[in-house]
């Protein structure tokens, strides 16, 4: 375990539990709103299974934002279609002009999207060999761009198993991209601290937060577990931190909401799994084998059905914003600690 002592005051996040009847949500009828992004007028941006995004006004109006809508996604009817399959928008990031980077984990491409819908790729291999399974992107205060490739296998779902470490990082700045970082078991969001210092890494199938050091040219070196081996029942999806340096982090198939505080504790906000399928999923994850899908299925609460991702908003960045893959709307709350601000804040 990695330990950061800091000497900044008492914690504010210490002694937080979310109160559900607290919760507010946000949006309707969205499909697989599994990244959000906020702006400081109030405006959301959710991930959208038809193929682009969903933009969210203040006063609740929802715009679909793509280039042409795809009507694969039912989970209703065809789950296993909608989550493994065809356009699945997932980790977003804004471009410096405002654009939206978008890591399609379905067509395994990097894609930029104007706030019009008008759509291209921007990357769809490295070194002449397809990307995979494109997880998450982000951009940081220098314009450089970080992407996250979870796995080469297809479906997704067959990846979600222990000792399988086939994800990696890219760098795409003015030199081009590049591997900066692999070996990862399922690279899923990754996120910087305030002074940019280091990169952190969700490491879904080790249940932990990596950490490596960023060299001015973008290189990545010191690699370290921070804060616990294990983050217990779940697999680590969406990361990111507050202003006094606690790393949130959400548990999916467990639907846990826990944060790292600086000093490497871990302090849990919300328990929203059901024990039972909280338990069978642990049960065969501890197999050794690929979890079988419909293990995966029975999993998840009611508040945001396969909790992914975490995001601050509001004009105070103390409003937290909840994404789920089977979720249709977004949960929010107010939180004791402001986020830290993104680059593009």
């Amino acid at each position: 375990m990695t330990l950061i002592r800091q000497s900044r005051g008492a914690n504010p996040l210490i002694g937080f539990a979310l109160d559900r009847n607290l919760v507010k949500h946000v949006g309707q009828d969205l499909q697989r709103p599994e990244c959000i992004l906020a702006e400081r007028d109030g405006t959301l941006w959710a991930a959208d299974a038809r193929g682009g995004v969903m933009r969210i006004e203040t006063d609740g109006e929802q715009h679909l934002v793509v280039q042409a809508i795809d009507t694969h996604f039912d989970i209703g009817s065809r789950a296993e279609e909608s989550l493994l399959r065809g356009t699945l928008p997932n980790g977003l990031a804004f471009a410096e002009n405002g654009d939206i980077l978008i890591a399609n984990f379905g067509t395994d491409r990097l894609e930029l999207m104007s706030r019009d819908g008008a759509s291209r790729v921007l990357m769809e291999s490295i070194d002449g060999v397809p990307l995979g399974k494109v997880n998450f992107v982000l951009r940081d205060s220098k314009g450089r761009i970080w992407i996250t490739v979870s796995t080469s296998v297809n479906p997704w779902s067959d990846a979600i198993c222990q000792g399988l470490a086939d994800g990696y990082i890219i760098l795409l700045d003015d030199k081009g991209p590049r591997i900066v970082a692999d070996g990862f078991a399922f690279t899923n969001e990754i996120r910087m601290d305030a002074n940019e210092e280091w990169l952190y890494v969700a490491e879904t199938t080790r249940k932990r937060v990596t950490r490596l050091r960023v060299a001015a040219d973008g290189s990545l070196s010191q690699r370290e577990t921070y804060g616990p081996e294990s983050l217990g029942a779940g697999v680590i999806d969406g990361i990111t931190f507050d202003s006094y340096g606690n790393l949130w982090a959400t548990m999916i198939f467990a639907d846990r909401l826990v944060a790292i505080t600086p000093d490497g504790d871990v302090l849990q906000l919300l328990d929203d799994g059901t024990p039972a399928s909280t338990e069978a999923f642990e049960a065969a994850f501890a197999s050794g084998a690929p979890v079988p899908f419909q293990t995966l299925m029975d999993t998840g609460g009611p508040l945001c059905t396969w909790l992914a991702s975490v995001t601050f908003g509001g004009p105070d960045l103390d409003t937290v914003y909840l994404g789920g893959l089977r979720a249709t709307t977004i949960p929010s709350f107010k939180s004791p600690v402001r986020g830290l601000p993104l680059a593009h804040w």
